[in-house]
């Protein structure tokens, strides 16, 4: 059963997936805003935008360990595989796919974070049906979704976390507005969570 996550909320991946979780995929999805016509009656099509999909590798200490994202398709550790760059937000279902196998999370990484970036610089206003969720990648079942609302004249997203407490991965929805083209513009923002 999917759990539709808000702003803030935690769980536990072991127990929504029926434990035993080693492997997940984070999946981003998008459409654009389609434009609007004089007096909204003649239709240009879609607009283009490219939203770049994240994971930052954390230790205890809170310093970053690896990054995969559109630069890096893949951690150096192997344990993280990033799809590839989706730069028109085109198609059905997830855009962008980072693959995360837990069971090879290195141990010094406590936490992994997920962003959105509009690299091409459009705002969230621009942005429709967008949405972050979490696969049980051995059964395929949908573990958590969370879905952006409100969007708003910002151009990232620091979507949610995935962490380790007490011996188990967690996640927690995080739902935070920002602003920057890539990972690095934002990583101020991402701290506090951390």
């Amino acid at each position: 059963m999917t759990i539709s996550l808000t702003k803030g909320q935690k769980i536990s991946l072991e127990k929504e997936s029926g434990g035993g979780l080693s492997r997940v995929a984070m999946g981003l999805g998008w459409d654009a805003v389609k434009r609007k016509g004089i007096l909204g009656f003649f239709s240009g099509g879609s607009q283009e935008i490219d939203l770049d999909a994240t994971c930052i590798m954390f230790d205890a200490a809170k310093n970053q360990v690896d990054v995969v994202w559109f630069r890096q398709l893949q951690s150096k550790d192997g344990s993280i595989k990033h799809s590839g760059d989706n730069r028109t937000g085109a198609g059905e279902g997830d855009d962008e796919t980072i693959t995360v196998d837990l069971s090879r999370v290195p141990a010094n990484v406590t936490t992994l974070v997920f962003t959105i970036n509009s690299f091409s610089g459009q705002t969230f206003d621009q942005i429709e049906n967008a949405f972050c969720r979490l696969v049980n990648l051995s059964n395929n079942q949908e573990i958590a979704k969370y879905t952006l609302s409100g969007g708003g004249n910002v151009t990232a997203q620091i979507m949610s976390k995935i962490y380790r407490h007490n011996n188990e991965w967690k996640m927690a929805a995080i739902g935070e507005p920002a602003n920057g083209r890539t990972f690095q513009d934002i990583l101020p923002n991402i701290v506090p969570y951390l």
